[in-house]
């Protein structure tokens, strides 16, 4: 999804360029009252309808409280909203609200708040596809909202979970200086005397907060350390209790006693664009598509260029939750003489000529698809742009190497992988693939756990369609000194604070 893709970009660009370097003697970081977290980017923005969702999480929970949270398995929970019911249509939503909390410059958490943060979002550049079927906010009472919504959609609650239902104090956002000055109800405050933005960033504890419990440091310290190598550096002389990791560096973690906290966060592989043949005829046949499945040998490329970190698999659906089904995995055994006899079925025996995008970040795959395709005698043409310019470009390509997020809850991954329309899948395509058709024309009339055996069905049919060339799920990876637990959550590419605990 475009709101979380420069997440996945940078998380990729460091894992490229991560290498083994000498250390030196750990020195026994232990966590106190207070916690220093290394992530890879700095705060995108303070403002959290322009907040990338990916990696702000540790900034933002910090000094926001949202309207709903997710618990460790992803599902949501109470915040500001203590409450909350659909109507029997699944059209209305109605929100019970928290009351007794004040944002830091004085000003009162209530519906009218709610509603001004909720506009505020749903008019977000970053933040607005989260509110794209909400039609109208209302305030019922003081203490009461209701959002309208034009149809029902039931990724809803689990995205403003995810990180899209901050709430901030409404005069700031009248201000519209948000970005630059935050101003919320959350646990902590910025300390901005202690702090050098870029560098460190520093929250001290606020007393009396409603979730005190939650939060147990009396001050969280963030810093963006780009550089894996220079995390792993900082763990060991003692300046980070939790870093985003390096699989690569695990065994080392291992040696020095740290935690280790690992779940998969991304699937890697060829997305397609065309599936119908419109732009590159080859592609819209089936036999094709398979073909390419069946000619990539995934289990060996998450060894070979993944350090081994994550799922061999052919699924969108993240490995280990309700919809993922292993014996799909099966489907595409590789097998380069399957997929010679699946071109020549398709009439394409010598092969065909592509034209893909290429950006330093993706070059570490690169000579794998350009081997694997050239076996089949597709001749690839690389167009190399920058990284910001192949999120721009890429899906004008009717075919492009791909690493990208996975969400944990199955109706968000059939609204964001399948059905609607992203930077990376510009044309769904649904309704020329009858049953795919039929098959979320019954799940969007489904509800809850009914769902879950129709999205099974789904996933089903999405791999026996060659819906992309999926190779393997990467994991994120934390490590964290003795005592302190992260909880990893697919979907946030680094937890929010409530994931950060004493343990």
């Amino acid at each position: 999804m475009k709101r979380i893709w420069r997440a996945t970009l940078v998380a990729v660009a460091a894992f490229a360029m991560a290498a083994c370097t000498n250390t030196t003697t750990p020195t026994g970081s232990t966590a106190d009252e207070d916690i220093k977290i290394g992530t890879l980017l700095d705060v995108t923005s303070w403002d959290p309808a322009q907040a990338d969702i990916g990696f702000d999480g540790p900034y933002l929970s910090a000094l926001y409280d949202p309207l709903v949270a997710l618990d460790k398995n992803s599902k949501p929970v109470p915040g500001l909203a203590k409450a909350w019911k659909y109507s029997p249509d699944h059209l209305t939503l109605t929100m019970d609200l928290r009351t007794g909390v004040k944002f830091t410059d004085g000003q009162v958490f209530d519906a009218t708040a709610a509603v001004k943060n909720l506009q505020h979002l749903k008019a977000g550049v970053r933040s607005g596809a989260t509110y794209a079927n909400v039609g109208d906010i209302e305030k019922v009472d003081e203490d009461t909202i209701a959002l309208h919504l034009k149809k029902k959609d039931d990724a809803l609650l689990y995205y403003m979970g995810v990180g899209r239902s901050w709430m901030a104090s409404p005069a700031a956002i009248e201000a519209g200086s948000l970005a630059t000055q935050p101003v919320g109800s959350g646990p902590y405050t910025y300390d901005k005397g202690k702090s050098t933005p870029g560098s460190e960033y520093v929250f001290s504890k606020k007393s009396g907060h409603w979730d005190d419990k939650t939060y147990p440091f009396a001050s969280v310290h963030v810093l963006p350390i780009a550089d894996p190598t220079a995390s792993f550096n900082a763990m060991l002389s003692g300046q980070l209790d939790i870093a985003y990791a390096n699989a690569q560096d695990i065994p080392r973690a291992k040696d020095n006693g740290w935690n280790i906290a690992s779940d998969v966060a991304t699937w890697v592989g060829i997305q397609y664009t065309d599936r119908t043949g419109k732009q590159l005829k080859p592609l819209g046949d089936i036999r094709v598509r398979r073909a390419l499945n069946h000619a990539f040998d995934g289990a060996a490329m998450l060894k070979s260029v993944g350090q081994d970190a994550g799922v061999a698999t052919n699924q969108v659906f993240p490995a280990r939750r309700p919809v993922y089904d292993a014996a799909l995995n099966d489907r595409y055994a590789f097998d380069l003489d399957k997929a010679k006899q699946l071109m020549a079925e398709a009439g394409y025996p010598d092969g065909f000529k592509v034209t893909m995008p290429m950006s330093s970040i993706f070059q570490p795959w690169q000579p794998s698809v350009q081997q694997t395709l050239g076996k089949l005698g597709i001749k690839v043409t690389w167009k190399n742009m920058s990284p910001p310019d192949y999120q721009k470009n890429a899906a004008t390509y009717p075919m492009f190497i791909a690493v990208l997020a996975l969400d944990s809850n199955p109706a968000a991954s059939v609204d964001g992988r399948i059905t609607s329309e992203q930077w990376f899948n510009p044309n769904p395509s649904t309704e020329d693939f009858p049953k795919v058709d039929e098959l979320v024309g019954k799940i969007e009339e489904a509800t809850g756990e009914a769902q879950l055996p129709l999205i099974r069905q789904l996933n089903e049919e999405i791999t026996d369609q060659a819906w992309q060339d999926v190779w393997y799920q990467a994991n994120n990876t934390y490590f964290s000194v003795k005592g302190i637990k992260v909880t990893p959550i697919t979907g946030m590419m680094f937890p929010t604070l409530r994931f950060v605990q004493r343990g």
